[in-house]
């Protein structure tokens, strides 16, 4: 598995990079500024991207934020020191997968990038998914029927792709919950349900409200 570490502490990121490949086996790169994480990002192929929050050349999060704006579909684990509910809420919101705060043991590093492994889907080829009689545009974030585009919030977007990804399989709430919005969110089930019921009434300017299936006492599907 290929990694790209972003930390600008250079005793931390020597110890963090001995111990993925020592322990991991891991390939990894390492990066010390946000400008060299997103450009590393883009060129070469990381199954999981682990972003410092505080860099020079540009935040973690910034650097999260263009990312997912370029459509990167790849996991990404935040490190940061910050450690208030809105610190977490602000680097998931920015579209990370999970958050670690300073200072941590290597062994849950560890534990938790093999969660984002096992959490880890198949992207799809192309930015732009059919759906029926409309679209949904990966790279701008909208769903779109001919000249018509309605903007989806950041978790509706989170969860119709996550279906869409995965169509024809039944997704339990559990785990798009933890999917969209991340490990260890102050939130319920119920956002889920909340959340499908919004992307519903969107879905139906296009007469297609029925394309999210519920799977009662399950979750949701989209059939391929």
């Amino acid at each position: 598995m290929n990694i790209l570490l972003a930390e600008d502490d250079v005793r931390l990121g020597e110890l963090v990079v001995h111990m993925l490949k020592k322990k991991g086996g891991y390939q990894v790169d390492w990066v010390q500024e946000g400008g060299d994480a997103y450009d590393y990002a883009k060129s070469s192929h990381y199954d999981i991207l682990i972003l410092d929050w505080m860099m020079p050349g540009g935040a973690g999060t910034d650097v999260c934020r263009r990312l997912r704006k370029d459509g990167y579909s790849g996991a990404i684990l935040m490190l940061t020191a910050k450690d208030t509910v809105e610190d977490r809420v602000e680097g998931l919101d920015a579209g990370a997968d999970d958050y670690l705060v300073k200072p941590f043991e290597l062994a849950e590093l560890l534990a938790r990038l093999r969660a984002l492994t096992r959490r880890a889907y198949v992207p799809i080829v192309g930015n732009c998914v059919s759906l029926g009689s409309f679209e949904l545009d990966r790279t701008n974030r909208v769903i779109r029927q001919r000249e018509e585009e309605i903007l989806l919030s950041p978790r509706e977007f989170g969860l119709l792709d996550l279906l869409v990804q995965n169509k024809g399989q039944v997704l339990p709430r559990e785990l798009i919950l933890d999917r969209v919005w991340g490990y260890d969110a102050d939130v319920s089930l119920k956002i889920v349900d909340a959340t499908v019921k919004l992307l519903r009434k969107k879905l139906d300017v296009f007469g297609q409200q029925d394309v999210i299936q519920s799977i009662r006492g399950v979750g949701y599907k989209i059939e391929d």
